[in-house]
């Protein structure tokens, strides 16, 4: 068992004193709460933050997902869920599936659907936008949150055109907003290990650039618990940060659990519960310019992300029917659950429930029919980010 700082370390106190007055911490902070804080510790301190922003508030959405195909061109080590063109497990959804999907999500008052898939090298970008569109057409009234910044790069590399032009056509499709996939680690020599030919760091923080200034806002991640150390961990939640200064286009980040089974990477333990909790309170910490942290349950399994909600996650994303990628892997959470089981887990925690839409607007339903819903006001922090 590590040894962890006493509490009377100056640095730890100096650390506190920084978290009591809503100052940046550092990098050389971020690395000591890291490596020498206690996880009770970092949830006390994170959870000041997080109630000082929202109080008891704990958002989730209604949403479904859609993994349109698992083929895919990169051979990441740490997905599961990819196939090559002929592999048995290999699949494409058709129109009927995106239909059936689109008339589900309306039969269960869904207010989103997540979009992300594998890169299929032999479908043109026209069979990508025609996804959107065919989800909009169907119902535009659905927010379409879809393609991560490494499908984008890759719809630009088949392309030969720019993000920018990439954007304008999505959004003329439909789409809404952007998913903060494929980041995983920023830090070269990580990724050389792990997703080597993928979009790197660069590229992906380019696209949300893009998408920012095209008006989209899109959400961030970071996959950890395999092969990275502290110091990598911090160095990518900083540069999330600075981009946040840049751009503000951010809404939330998700920490992300590593799950090692049916990978390449399948001789590594999974991360521990402990761990999960002290990745989220180190991110509520350290992304001060960050409204929310989510505790992603599909990942983290229904308890771990319920106890997250105390150690600075304010978020429990959603509903998230039909999840393939991390089952894949060997989640073994349910493929989704209900608005009454997601109630039951934030009201245990002492929390109150609020159901916001993509975008953190507060969703009203229709109290004789529940299915209906409209969008009210933007879910407004106690204290600025």
């Amino acid at each position: 068992m590590p040894a962890f700082a006493d509490p009377a370390d100056p640095r730890l106190q100096t650390i506190e004193q920084k978290v009591h007055a809503g100052e940046r911490l550092s990098f050389e902070d971020g690395l000591f709460l890291d490596e020498s804080v206690d996880v009770l510790t970092l949830g006390r301190l994170a959870n000041q933050v997080r109630e000082r922003r929202w109080g008891d508030l704990a958002f989730y959405n209604t949403n479904l997902h859609l993994n349109p195909t698992n083929v895919c061109i990169y051979r990441c080590k740490f997905c599961a869920f990819r196939a090559d063109l002929r592999d048995e497990r290999a699949y494409t959804v058709d129109e009927k599936i995106i239909h059936d999907r689109v008339a589900e999500a309306k039969q269960k008052g869904a207010t989103e659907i997540h979009v992300v898939g594998g890169l299929h090298h032999k479908k043109k970008f026209d069979w990508y936008v025609d996804v959107i569109r065919t989800i909009h057409d169907a119902w535009p009234e659905l927010h379409i949150k879809a393609w991560t910044p490494v499908e984008i790069h890759w719809f630009a590399h088949m392309t030969k055109k720019s993000y920018e032009w990439i954007f304008e056509q999505l959004i003329d499709a439909g789409l809404g907003s952007l998913p903060g996939g494929g980041a995983e680690i920023f830090d070269p020599e990580v990724r050389s290990q792990i997703c080597e030919h993928k979009a790197d760091s660069k590229q992906w923080f380019d696209v949300h650039d893009a998408a920012h200034r095209a008006g989209l806002r899109s959400n961030a991640t970071m996959l950890y618990g395999h092969v990275e150390q502290a110091k990598h961990r911090i160095d990518h939640l900083i540069r999330l940060r600075d981009q946040q200064d840049k751009t503000g286009g951010f809404q939330t980040f998700i920490p992300l659990a590593f799950h090692p089974e049916n990978t390449k990477l399948d001789h590594l333990p999974k991360p521990s519960g402990m761990t999960d909790l002290r990745m989220v309170a180190l991110s509520r910490l350290m992304l001060d310019n960050f409204d929310h942290i989510k505790a992603y349950w599909i990942m983290l399994g229904e308890k771990t992300a319920q106890t997250a909600l105390a150690f600075g996650a304010d978020d429990l994303d959603g509903t998230v029917v039909h999840e393939e990628i991390y089952h894949d892997a060997g989640a073994t959470t349910p493929e989704g659950l209900t608005v009454e089981q997601l109630h039951r887990l934030i009201r245990e925690a002492g929390r109150e429930p609020v159901e916001r839409d993509t975008l953190y607007r507060r969703v009203l339903r229709d109290a004789e029919q529940p299915v209906k819903w409209r969008v009210g006001e933007p879910v407004a922090p106690l204290t600025a980010a």
